[in-house]
């Protein structure tokens, strides 16, 4: 019995032994596609955070100057972790990083800062894997449907990747491919990640992020749908056709399926790209201006919100027809479709909000689940603080300071904001992030809450409530008294936006004759 037993046990180790030298040698199979490796790397990962955590801020009194430099060291030892197993796992890890990066005044800068690597850290397909998802999904050879296709991707995201090809016509498209390997994975790593985000709620009862799970459970499908994504981008550029600074790229229908995307080829430079712009004498100010009236259009008026803007996904460009600044949207897989009764009490609280009307801001921001924590979601809003809300968000400038201090709170108020995240409605979330991705932008462009972007806003909250009321009146007497209180109130933000321009004049004619007169021209 010893010896069968010893037998066995021989059999099965030069199994396992072999089994690992062909994984180890095989170029085409990875470990971390096995669902056992990806499990107990993730598990191993939160263990080690949890336990950081429990025992690293227990002897330290709360609150002092000790407890918070040795909480940032511990925020940030757990975000290089979490971004480590983001990086091993892939996939839908990668893409749940990228959100958590995106929430810049949300979270502890710590974390924001170091997952925000992820979205240059994203995994490339090979390209036998590339033509395999096309072979599967078009029933072809990459010869046989392309004259030329690009080996090496234009970019990669945690979900897919994007080469650049040339059809027999002649036309330059960009064919985006999904990772083979995505699909499978990701409803059991979501599993995963709602088994560990419940198991750390039992050590941490303030710890109330199920609704990041709730959320990549309810998008990761859509996103992983690539003909919702060319539905919803013809859907949008159909919706804001009047924008003539926007493009979007035409889809190739005939050869697109669930994984494979074939678009219009648009070459340009980074929204965030300063030297670029510089470059190619495009106005920074202008495109800043342009993006704030798109996005307030589909926020406000619409109700249907592009959710990923991120620098790689905002191109600018010179327009080769006529020489005019363009924005290039790209990436329509994540949208967020706003209820009427959300979008009208959001549109209620961004006029509050903007016009400093504090009694509605209270009203508004309860109406949206803020409850007794409203003060904290106002902030949050508009990435400023309780007094400049105070004081009126257009009237006061975003300091160094205030936007320090702003970071800073996100890590004291981790709780409450994790408490008022699970309260919201779920729409709320992705706004947030969109938000946070927008204001990125305008920080890098440096044309941060300026108070024309905030008048913008206040335009489309105008029409888009003037339209309700509309919609919902029968009489004719009715209908035209909205619709002259509407002009009304346009004419009034444009003589408002012109006072400030003529103000803004008159600083700046001050400033040079105060220079004139300090600095005498010499003779």
């Amino acid at each position: 019995m010893a010896r069968r037993a010893l037998k066995l046990a021989s059999w099965t180790s030069m199994a396992l032994a072999a089994s690992g030298f062909y994984l180890y040698g095989n170029k085409y199979l990875d470990p971390s596609d096995f669902g056992a490796v990806r499990v107990g790397r993730a598990v191993a990962t939160t263990a080690v955070i949890s336990y950081d955590y429990l025992t690293s801020l227990r002897s330290v009194p709360y609150g002092s100057e000790e407890y918070l430099q040795l909480r940032s060291k511990v925020h940030l030892r757990s975000a290089r972790r979490l971004c480590e197993l983001c990086c091993a796992n892939r996939g839908t890890f990668i893409k749940v990083g990228q959100h958590l990066g995106a929430l810049d005044y949300l979270l502890p800068e710590e974390y924001t800062s170091t997952l925000k690597v992820l979205h240059s850290q994203a995994p490339q397909s090979s390209m036998q894997e590339v033509r395999q998802v096309i072979r599967e999904d078009l029933g072809k050879e990459i010869q046989d449907l392309f004259v030329s296709f690009d080996d090496t991707p234009l970019g990669a995201a945690s979900l897919a990747q994007v080469h650049k090809a040339v059809l027999h016509d002649g036309q330059t498209v960009a064919v985006k491919v999904q990772h083979p390997k995505v699909q499978a994975q990701s409803s059991k790593d979501i599993l995963l990640m709602e088994v560990l985000v419940l198991a750390v709620k039992q050590l941490f009862p303030e710890f109330e992020f199920m609704w990041l799970v709730d959320e990549a459970k309810k998008n990761l499908p859509l996103e992983l749908d690539f003909l919702n994504e060319g539905r919803n981008a013809e859907k949008v550029a159909q919706m804001l056709k009047h924008f003539d600074f926007l493009k979007v790229p035409r889809i190739y229908w005939e050869l697109s399926t669930k994984r494979v995307l074939l678009m219009e080829f648009v070459e340009g430079g980074q929204v965030n790209d300063r030297d670029y712009m510089e470059r190619n004498q495009i106005d920074v100010n202008e495109i800043s201006r342009h993006l704030g009236k798109m996005y307030s259009e589909m926020i406000f008026v619409n109700g249907f919100v592009h959710c990923d803007p991120h620098p790689g996904n905002v191109l600018v460009r010179k327009c080769p027809g006529t020489g005019k600044a363009e924005i290039v949207l790209l990436d329509h897989g994540l949208y967020q479709v706003l209820t009427e009764q959300f979008r009208l009490d959001y549109c209620h609280l961004w006029q509050s909000l903007i016009w400093t009307d504090m009694k509605n801001v209270k009203k508004y921001s309860q109406r949206l689940g803020a409850g007794d924590l409203y003060p904290l979601f106002a902030c949050m809003l508009t990435a400023r603080s309780w007094d400049s809300v105070n004081r009126g968000i257009g009237q006061t400038p975003v300091t160094a300071t205030e936007d320090s201090e702003i970071r800073n709170n996100a890590a004291n108020y981790l709780p409450q904001i994790s408490q008022l995240l699970s309260h919201v409605p779920r729409q709320m979330l992705l706004i947030f992030k969109t938000n946070d991705l927008l204001r990125g932008i305008e920080a890098a462009l440096g044309t941060r809450a300026s108070a024309s972007s905030f008048l913008n806003m206040s335009r489309c909250c105008i029409r888009a409530l003037a339209e309700h009321q509309r919609k919902i009146t029968r009489s004719f007497f009715r209908r035209t008294q909205i619709s002259l209180s509407q002009a009304f109130h346009l004419r009034w933000i444009d003589l408002h936006e012109l006072v400030l321009r003529v103000k803004g004049l008159r600083l700046v004619s001050w400033v040079i004759a105060l220079l004139c007169w300090l600095l005498p021209a010499s003779y």
